[in-house]
């Protein structure tokens, strides 16, 4: 197996985009991607993107065909890759291990979505859940996670209020990101105050509704050199699967998932939480923010808002979370959120991320799930 690097790194700003179609988004940072990497359309191999429902969101399958051709990529093959919000991290992954394998030499890992076509995206976002157990009898995303952010509050004591500073933290982060949906700083008390929408997750605590679109351009790491002064090397790529229903988890404040695709990857690039100095985290709520933390490694199990409180995750914190703003702030475009991820974790290792540049940042993680941890891909990167 070859060793992969990054090489190009794109995102389109994330937002209610309304007149940008899907294929004019993925279009759009495809080709910013590949100017990045100093490549030209010849150069690709192969391309997978990430897209969790564009069927349900603007009525279309068959992406990944649109999406060569609208690219001007024909005839390379295309595939779109499906794991709920994991999608991207799970596209990501199967380009690494198409240059890795030497199946391909010039990957491009992708991810798009186009959530804001439809009056109401509850119903397509929670097919994402156990539709015969959860989502047919009322559950919702919003509703599971709430679920887990109160049975953690009972066991150990997590408060209101340090659910609310992850989001504060992100919105820090997210107003140095131009890029970001929701640019501007919040407060504690408007968290607390902003509308409730599950107990105890209020609007503030949620991501939104996002569209966007993000890329990857992968090449063996032999090679990386030819097409860029700073390339970044992948050093490990996991991904584990979990329940998809909570009920049938022992302990629902924990995703078993992230715990063991962590495992792997620390393995696999021969480190451990210690080695990692930045870290992008699945933060689709806040409380998922706070077990993150906890089952990545960086804190013993229900310390994850006392380090939140403590201001651990801020940047020039012990372990810098979402520097990006995470999903919060940044937004959240299902299938793109696990390429977005990785585009920032490979501007903060280049030293390219601005105002929100982590000081000496080296060694980067990305933690992408699906659901509410049925999937989980995990990634470390390192200059």
């Amino acid at each position: 197996m070859r060793d992969v690097a990054i090489i190009g790194v794109s995102q389109t700003k994330f937002g209610e985009l309304w007149e940008a179609s899907l294929r004019q988004l993925i279009a759009e940072a495809g080709l910013s991607a590949i100017e990045d990497a100093n490549i030209q359309g010849d150069d690709i191999g192969a391309m997978y993107v990430g897209n969790m429902t564009a069927g349900l969101f603007i009525q279309q399958e068959h992406i990944a065909s649109l999406i060569a051709d609208h690219t001007g990529l024909n005839p390379i093959p295309c595939t779109r890759v499906e794991a709920a919000c994991a999608s991207g991290g799970l596209a990501l992954r199967q380009g690494i291990m198409a240059v890795a394998s030497g199946y391909h030499d010039i990957v491009i890992s992708a991810g798009v979505e186009k959530m804001t076509d439809v009056v109401d995206p509850t119903p397509a976002i929670a097919t994402a859940s156990d539709q015969e157990w959860e989502a047919k009898v009322g559950a919702t995303f919003p509703s599971l996670y709430a679920m887990m952010a109160r049975r953690h509050m009972y066991e150990y004591g997590t408060t209101r209020e340090q659910l609310a500073m992850f989001s504060v933290i992100n919105h820090e982060n997210g107003s140095k990101n131009p890029r970001a949906q929701f640019p501007f700083k919040i407060t504690v008390d408007q968290v607390l105050n902003s509308s409730k929408v599950a107990d105890p997750l209020r609007l503030l605590d949620c991501s939104p509704v996002t569209d966007g679109a993000a890329a990857i351009v992968l090449a063996p790491a032999e090679e990386a050199h030819k097409y860029s002064d700073t390339p970044i090397y992948v050093k490990a790529s996991a991904q584990a699967s979990g329940t998809i229903a909570l009920h049938d988890r022992q302990d629902i404040t924990t995703i078993d998932s992230t715990k063991i695709a962590a495992k792997k990857a620390y393995e696999m690039a021969d480190l451990t939480s210690e080695d990692i100095d930045t870290v992008e985290v699945h933060d689709c709520f806040s409380i998922n923010g706070i077990l993150a933390i906890e089952d990545l490694g960086f804190v013993e199990k229900g310390e994850g808002g006392k380090a939140i409180e403590e201001g651990m995750t801020q940047n020039g914190g012990k372990i810098p979370v979402n520097p990006s703003g995470g999903l919060k702030s940044r937004g959240h475009p299902l299938g793109a959120t696990g390429i977005a991820q990785t585009a920032e974790i490979v501007w903060q290792l280049r030293g390219e991320a601005g105002k929100r540049q982590v000081e000496g940042a080296e060694i980067g993680m990305t933690h992408n799930i699906g659901g509410t941890g049925g999937t989980a891909a995990i990634h470390i990167l390192s200059r």
